[in-house]
């Protein structure tokens, strides 16, 4: 029951944060404040209703060292997208004809924020922590990172090829970050990084989305292989690249760390500790 109790929870801020931010996202400084508030709020539901459940607290959501955990997030998520973009840029692909908007870029900051704690909490916190009880940690990072991909299926611009490129690059990825890490923060910070990197900074179209207007003035232009086309650089090759080495290299890490969950093993114990990247 615990699982019920907390999906339906966590699903209850996520529908009702998405709706109230979606309603004002033409207000960049109500999308800014309200985004923030949507992100906190689904953080502090999800550490009650698992000490509710659980009997404990939710040790991957600790207060300590949660800006730091956040920022590295940051750091990993935004220079991966950026990397995509240079790439692009490089190839002709990318063009930058000028500024953008800054009040525009502060709007997509708290659109952004919101989405990457709702999901995180949502799909990682919840799903893939409790399926990976269950299962072990490569099914569950299966499952749950193609059921990450399917859902934006349900978005303006969406092509089945860009919610696979969904799957691996960020629900594998996300998974194996969360695996290596056990830390909320971490993935909330790549997932925030490379969302508000893709729309705040470079205005491009994020997950099918449609345009953004962050602080650059840009458009992209080529092979939809290479760009994504009308679903964005998530359904570039580049990004499924990046996605899949980066999953790699956290799995090594999470099985380094001894955080590898076997299939069949009903046993979590030691799983669930608040490691950290290494400084």
């Amino acid at each position: 029951m615990r699982f019920v109790w907390q999906f339906l929870a966590v699903v209850a801020v996520y529908a009702l944060g998405g709706g109230a931010v979606n309603a004002v996202k033409d207000n960049d400084w109500l999308s800014l404040v309200l985004g923030v508030a949507v992100a906190a709020l689904i953080v502090l539901v999800y550490g009650w209703v698992v000490r509710r459940t659980e009997h404990r607290p939710a040790p991957d959501v600790v207060r300590e060292g949660a800006a730091a955990r956040t920022g590295r997030g940051v750091l990993i998520g935004g220079g991966m997208f950026t990397a995509v973009i240079v790439i692009l840029l490089a190839s002709g692909h990318y063009d930058v004809d000028g500024l953008g908007s800054v009040t525009g870029a502060l709007g997509l900051l708290g659109l952004m924020a919101a989405a990457a704690a709702t999901e995180e909490v949502v799909y990682r916190g919840v799903l893939f922590r409790i399926i990976e009880e269950h299962i072990g940690t490569y099914l569950a990072l299966v499952l749950t990172g193609l059921v990450f991909g399917c859902s934006h299926l349900l978005n303006e611009d969406a092509t089945l090829w860009g919610c696979l490129a969904i799957a691996i690059e960020a629900g594998f990825m996300l998974a194996a970050v969360y695996a290596a890490t056990r830390s909320l923060w971490l993935t909330i910070g790549v997932h925030f990084g490379w969302n508000f990197a893709a729309a705040g900074v470079f205005s491009t179209e994020v997950s099918g989305n449609g345009a953004s207007q962050g602080l650059l003035e840009a458009s992209m232009s080529g092979p939809e292989l290479l760009t994504g086309g009308a679903f964005g650089p998530e359904g570039s090759v580049y990004s499924v690249g990046f996605g899949a080495l980066l999953t790699l290299v956290f799995l090594w890490l999470a099985h380094r760390r001894g955080h590898i969950v076997p299939f069949g093993s009903r046993r979590a114990a030691g799983v669930n500790s608040a490691a950290t990247l290494p400084r």
